[in-house]
């Protein structure tokens, strides 16, 4: 699909966007192929075709949460550097 350099001035207008007039004609033919794609793709019979948000038909990989078993304080402390009163101690992050 052709489209002129004026069109592609016009949108990028609208868009807020600053093209260099000697990428004028290089944008315009890019936009054209773009559009000629776009177009060709209207051309597929999608009769019979219901609407699809993804291409495949996916399905969640993640397990059912079930609750576990309670770590508790003592496990959950054993590894760490520091430790005071059943809490983790760390450097202080806020001056």
């Amino acid at each position: 699909m052709k489209i002129s350099k004026e069109e592609v001035l016009h949108v990028a207008q609208l868009a807020r966007l600053e093209i260099d007039p000697s990428a004028m004609a290089k944008m315009a033919d890019q936009v054209g192929t773009i559009l000629g794609y776009i177009n060709s793709l209207n051309q597929v019979d999608t009769e019979g075709v219901p609407p699809t948000s993804h291409a495949i038909d996916l399905t969640n990989a993640f397990r059912e949460d079930e609750p576990g078993v309670h770590l508790g304080t003592g496990p959950s402390l054993a590894n760490a550097p520091e430790a005071e009163a059943g809490a983790f101690i760390v450097p202080k992050v806020i001056a």
